[in-house]
This record gives structure tokens, C-alpha cells and sequence, in this order.
């Protein structure tokens, strides 16, 4: 009976012998960079490029390299043209492309616009590329057999700086992935010497170096500290980039001219068709793609009466022109995927560099050596030519010559093979002193190179002086910019805001109540906690943005539909959570504006006003906390909100009363102004009080009013009993 076809096998048994090999390739050999930046892919291409003379030489057609390259690289050429694709000036995926083109190799943000056949292109190595392989040829990496054992390659490429980190990478593997974003060459040479310098940097040290990722498509990365932080320290993390814009408003359009690197044009326009079908941006009235020669550019044109602004913000939110880069920053170190951070990945470079250096002084030494060791057999005929000469003409037999040299002059026989191959019109003194002159400076430079290569600071030194000189000859100006998250403005999901009349009220112990001025009318007394009063009344509309000033100099915004209906017979909202208000912080004034018109009055204790415009707090982006609102400097006594100018009193601690215009307060534009002298102090005295005119009765109110600044007058004893008696009132 014949074996069945089919054997049972235990599955741990196929794991171990058939999918973890299949497993360990893909990770090793195929998906995950290594610390040089590269795929065995990229290596074996660029190395191919390398030795075809490519650095200097002109360009040849793709499809040469292509078909040089699948001596090193088994796959097919298609493969390989797409993995040039990629590295070529002309795709524009890289910060520092690697290769000069000269033909259609499409662009990195377009799905659909398809690069030339190979025999159509040419390329070459681009400069950047003398970095990468520096010194190669002084066995500073590892070289192994190809696939068929005919050629040699490179294990790793030398790079003169952490290109692993300047320009992008990303793998799928078994089981796991790589998505390494690219950084600013000069910051990423300046980060490398700083951590070198300083091995034990902290984390916030090194995002003053290196201030965010960087990409060849540009965009705004949205910067949010923590995220950035964490991404720097862990290696893993997402962090948001979205497009730059510009409005034209001669054609009311909008040009989108920078996308995230994560997405490309056509993705943009199909969502932004099908959000403007399903009416949810009918403020568009075309969309077109008119990128060309000159780059990228998408056109939306706007129907009349559209805020641009607004209309990005929803875009933002709703379409890829925002977008996220998942980092995941695991590279192969001696064969081993290791995710790292920022920190850790440069400190595994210069581990590497330290060791290619170090062999390449290695190198050096020996050649110098030999070379030394030649010329010292050299300087030995010196002292007698004519014998030399004498030893070679009367040597009878040619395979004697070498021993009777070595014999009449104490060399050994790689010297004296040296000696017997020099020209008989080089057997001049001439010749041989101008030979001998570079003992004692080959003597000098092995010396240095010893000690270079026993002292690990001078080792660093020459990494610093290079990383520094690869900043100036290939750093480039940051193409992505980067925008602070708390400056993004964000829209509310429903636009459409009912608009009615209503009334906020605001408690001494933090509460606010939002109450329609329908329900008002209808309701009976305001229900409150014990002990607690209403210290803020505002009539506004539900359209309106809502201020809230904090003990701790900053405002808060929120717009009043936010803010949840009430009734009189409940306690509202609790601010503190509304806002999300740190601990020790309170609200000390609120006011709630349609159109920002009108001014804040700051009254401070040490007599001071500061005239703020409302309209300083009106920003274009949604923010929803402004920080220095106004100044810290003096005690705030009490915040006044005026729509027109109107007449103040103001009170000092010791009975002083002084009545003023607040159109004598000039008006500063800077929020955290510390203000003008409006009260001045007498005998230590503070300003203890500011009240509006209008809520007095005093009896003659220009005896108070002086030209500020002024001390004031003593309050009278017939004002002094009105103001008891409207207390009690």
C-alpha cells in the first residue's frame, strides 16, 4: 500500500519548521530597515548604482541598473524599478532624494499619475549619496556573498549621518510593522552632536534640536507637546498633519497647495465630491486638480458669501486634507527588531558610525604601514645604488636576484621585490630621497591615526565635524511648518444653532444657569445652593460666545449653545467642569458678546486700569483658552465690561472717592497690559473698589471728579448715608 498524500503533523511542528523561517526572512531580509536607514532592497539597488560608476558618471537608462541589480537582488525587475521609484528626485516621496532623474517617475501624492517604463528613464546617484558611501571602499562594513555566491555586497551602507531618521521608511513584516517619518537634516545633525555630547540629554532638551518631523510634501504638522514628547521617547505614537492653503479672493477659490504626506489628490477630491453630494459642504461649487510642472495644487471654487476660513475647518475634519502618521519606529539592530525612540535609535547610529570609523582608520593604518614598511627597504639602497646595480648585473640566474638583495642590504623579500621592480631610470638619488621624504611623515600620520583610534572622544570629533559638515552642504530650510494644536479651529457638528433670547446667570459659588427668557417668565424664584448668591446677570442671544475670566489671568470661551438649557428651579452648570478648570483655579467675571464690540476694564489694586478692546479676544481659530488675558502684576480688584464710554467711580481703603470718564483711560491693545495710573495712593492707600456712576446717588458727583490720576476726595456724609441706605434697600 502506497504512503497517503496527506500526513497528520503536529501544528507546532509546521510553525517551527515552515512559517517561523518564512517569518524570520520577511522581517530580516525584506521589510524592516536597518540602521544605516535601508531595506536589503534599497541597499542592493543603490550598491549596484555604486559600483556602475554612477556617483560621477552620467545618467543611463533605468533599465540598465534595473538589470545589473537582479545580480544582487533575486526578485523581478519590476520590483526593483519601483524600489528606484521611490528613492528618484522626481517621485519626491524623500526629503534628500538619492537618485538624479531624468523622465516620468510620477509623483509620490498622486494614486493615479503612473511613472514611465524603465527604458524611457535615466538616472544616477545624487550627491547626498557620497555620504552614504563614504569611505566603502576602506572595509568599513561588512561585504557577504550575493544569492548565486558570483559577486559581493554590502551588509549595511557607511552613511555619514542618521539617514534611518531623514528620510522616511515603512514595512509590513510578520507580525509586525515599521513606519519611520522623516526628519529635518540640520536638526536631526544638530540632535546627533547633542546626544553624543550628552548621552544622558532628557527628552525636552532634545525637542528644542529637533522641533518636529519633517516631510517632502510639506503640510502643517499639528504639534501637541505630550504627543510629540511621547513619540520622542517611546518611539510609538500618531501625531496629525494636514494641508496648506491659500484663498484667492479676486476668484473666489481656494488653492490647496501641500497635503499630507499620507494621502494623495485623488483620495482629497473623491471625499470632498462625495461630501458636497451628500450636502454636508454646499458652499462648494467646483473642485478640480490642477497641479502641473510648476506642483501640486487643488482649486475648490467657492458659491458667493462663503467664509473660507469655516469652510477648511469642516473640510479638516471631514476629508484627508487632515490627516494622521502612525509612528512606529522599529528598526533592526544586529538582526534584532528593537522599536525605539529617538534617543536610543541616534545612540545605536553612533555606535554604528564609531565602528565604521574605526575600521577605516583600521584600514588606513594597514595600507600606511605597508607602504612604510616599503620605503624603509627603499631608504636602505640609498646608502648604496652603485652595489644595487652591481647585485642585479652580476646575479646570474633572475630567480637569485630577490635573495641576493635581501642578502647584500638586510631587506626582506616583499622589499626587496619592491626594489627589483623600480624602472632603471628611477635608480637615481633623486628619485629614491624624494621616496624617502614620506617616511617621516607616514611615521607622524601613523601616530596620529593610533591615537585617534585608541581615543573615543577623538573618534567622536571626527563624527561631529562630519555630521556638521553634511548639515551645511545638503541642510534645506523645513518644508513641513508646524502650528500649534491649541491655534486649530474646530467646528461645531451641527451649524445650524437656533437663535433665541435668554439670560446667563452666574452664582458666587460657581455655578451658571442658562435660562430662555420664555421659561423666565413663567418660572418662580431661582433655585440656589446655601449661602451662594448670583454675582453675574447677562441678556444675550444663543448665538453668542461666552467669556470667562480666571483668578489665574486667562479667559475662557465657550459659545453659548454649548452651554445646556435650564430651568430657574435647578442649579445649573458647574463651571469648573464645564471648563475644565484646574484646582485651585475660580472664575472671577464673566460677559458674553455677539460681535466683540465694547471694552473690558481691568481695575487693580494698586490703582491701575487697564482699557482692554473686547476684540482682542476674538480669534479667527476656535480656541477655546487664551492664556495672559490680562496682568498679574498688581491684585485684580474687580473686571467691568462697557459697551460705550461711560462715567466710574473709583474707591480707595481709606474713604477716598474719585469719579472719572473711562474715556480718559486710554485704550491698550496688549491684553496683560498693566494699564494706567487711574487712582493714586496716599499713605499706602489701595484701590479697594470701581463702580459705574450709575449705581450711586451721590449729590453732586463733580465735587469726586478730578483729572486722573488723582488722589480723590473723602467721601461725603450725605453720600456716605445714601450709599448705607441703597444697601438695605
Amino acid at each position: 500500500m502506497s504512503n497517503p498524500i496527506i500526513e497528520n503533523q503536529k501544528i507546532t511542528d509546521t510553525l517551527e519548521q515552515n512559517y517561523m523561517p518564512y517569518a524570520m526572512s520577511v522581517i530580516i531580509s525584506r521589510a524592516i530597515p536597518e540602521i544605516d536607514g535601508f531595506k536589503p532592497s534599497h541597499r542592493k539597488l543603490l550598491y549596484t548604482m555604486y559600483s556602475m560608476g554612477l556617483l560621477k558618471g552620467n545618467k543611463t537608462k533605468s533599465a540598465n541598473v534595473v538589470g545589473q541589480t537582479m545580480k544582487l537582488n533575486p526578485h523581478g525587475d519590476s520590483a526593483i524599478y519601483e524600489t528606484m521609484v521611490r528613492l528618484t528626485e522626481g517621485n519626491q516621496a524623500l526629503l534628500h532624494p538619492l537618485v538624479e532623474s531624468k523622465g516620468n517617475f510620477g509623483r509620490q501624492y498622486s494614486r493615479d499619475m503612473a511613472y514611465a517604463a524603465s527604458r524611457y528613464t535615466e538616472v544616477k546617484l545624487s550627491r547626498i549619496c557620497s555620504e552614504i558611501f563614504a569611505d566603502i571602499d576602506k572595509n568599513t562594513v561588512d561585504l557577504v556573498d550575493n544569492y548565486d555566491g558570483t559577486m559581493k555586497e554590502p551588509t549595511l551602507l557607511p552613511t555619514t549621518f542618521p539617514n534611518i531618521l531623514v528620510n522616511p521608511n515603512q514595512g509590513i513584516a510578520v507580525g509586525m510593522a515599521s513606519n519611520i517619518c522623516s526628519f529635518n537634516l540640520k536638526e536631526i545633525c544638530n540632535t546627533t552632536i547633542a546626544i553624543m555630547k550628552k548621552p544622558n540629554i532628557k527628552t525636552s532638551e532634545i525637542m528644542e534640536q529637533l522641533l518636529a518631523p519633517d516631510f517632502s510634501t510639506g503640510g502643517e504638522i499639528i504639534y501637541n507637546p505630550k504627543t510629540m514628547q511621547d513619540i520622542y521617547e517611546t518611539g510609538r505614537g500618531s501625531f496629525k498633519i494636514r494641508a496648506k492653503y491659500r484663498y484667492d479672493r479676486k476668484e473666489n477659490c481656494i488653492d490647496i497647495l501641500e497635503i499630507p504626506y499620507t494621502t494623495s489628490i485623488e483620495a482629497i477630491i473623491e471625499k470632498i465630491v462625495e461630501i458636497v453630494k451628500l450636502g454636508k459642504a454646499k458652499e462648494i461649487s467646483d473642485i478640480r486638480d490642477e497641479t502641473d510642472l510648476s506642483g501640486l495644487k487643488i482649486t475648490i471654487d467657492l458659491k458667493k458669501g462663503t467664509d473660507p476660513e469655516k469652510l477648511m475647518a469642516k473640510l479638516f475634519k471631514m476629508t484627508p486634507l487632515q490627516d494622521s502618521f502612525g509612528c512606529n519606529f522599529n528598526v533592526l539592530i544586529n538582526s534584532s527588531p528593537r522599536v525605539m525612540g529617538i534617543k536610543e535609535l541616534i545612540s545605536e547610529w553612533i555606535i554604528f558610525r564609531k565602528d565604521c570609523i574605526r575600521r577605516a582608520i583600521t584600514f588606513d593604518i594597514a595600507k600606511k604601514t605597508d607602504k612604510l614598511h616599503l620605503l624603509k627597504g627603499l631608504e636602505k639602497i640609498l646608502l648604496d645604488i652603485d652595489k644595487a646595480i652591481r647585485i642585479v648585473r652580476e646575479t646570474e640566474e633572475d630567480s637569485m636576484v630577490i635573495p641576493n638583495l635581501m642578502n647584500g642590504f638586510s631587506i626582506d623579500k616583499i622589499q626587496a621585490e619592491y626594489v627589483s621592480e623600480i624602472k632603471l631610470r628611477n635608480l637615481n638619488r633623486e628619485y629614491i630621497l624624494n621616496r624617502t621624504k614620506e617616511i617621516s611623515e607616514l611615521i607622524s600620520e601613523l601616530e596620529e591615526l593610533k591615537l585617534t583610534l585608541s581615543d573615543e572622544k577623538r573618534i567622536e570629533k571626527i563624527i561631529e565635524k562630519q555630521l556638521k559638515e553634511v548639515s551645511k552642504k545638503f541642510g534645506e530650510e523645513r518644508k513641513s511648518s508646524i502650528i500649534d494644536e491649541e491655534n486649530i479651529q474646530t467646528i461645531v457638528e451641527d451649524e445650524t444653532v437656533e437663535d433665541y433670547k435668554l439670560k446667563l446667570f452666574r452664582t458666587e459659588h460657581n455655578y451658571i444657569k442658562k435660562i430662555s427668557l420664555v421659561s423666565l417668565r413663567s418660572s418662580g424664584e431661582q433655585k440656589l445652593k446655601d449661602n451662594d448668591r448670583i454675582v453675574d446677570e447677562i441678556e444675550i442671544s444663543n448665538t453668542a460666545e461666552a467669556l470667562f475670566f480666571s483668578d489665574k489671568g486667562e479667559v475662557y470661551k465657550l459659545k453659548v449653545n454649548d452651554i445646556p438649557d435650564c430651568k430657574a428651579s435647578q442649579l445649573g452648570e458647574y463651571i469648573p467642569n464645564l471648563l475644565g478648570l484646574s484646582d485651585d483655579e475660580t472664575i472671577v467675571a464673566m460677559t458674553a458678546t455677539i460681535d466683540f464690540e465694547g471694552y473690558v476694564m481691568f481695575c487693580f489694586e494698586n490703582g491701575k486700569i487697564a482699557k482692554i478692546p473686547l476684540e482682542s479676544y476674538k480669534t479667527k481659530l476656535n480656541r477655546k483658552k487664551l492664556t495672559n488675558a490680562y496682568s498679574l502684576i498688581s491684585k485684580l480688584v474687580k473686571i467691568l465690561f462697557i459697551t460705550e464710554e461711560c462715567d466710574m467711580v473709583a474707591y480707595s481703603n481709606i474713604g477716598k472717592v474719585l469719579v472719572f470718564s473711562s474715556d480718559s483711560v486710554p485704550i491698550k491693545t496688549t491684553k496683560n497690559s498693566r494699564g494706567v495710573n487711574v487712582l493714586e495712593s496716599k499713605k499706602g492707600s489701595v484701590l479697594a473698589d470701581v463702580k459705574f456712576l450709575s449705581e450711586t446717588e451721590f449729590k453732586n458727583p463733580d465735587y469726586y471728579r478730578k483729572k486722573i490720576p488723582a488722589v480723590g476726595c473723602f467721601l461725603k456724609d450725605e453720600d456716605a448715608t445714601l450709599s448705607q441706605m441703597s444697601l438695605f434697600n
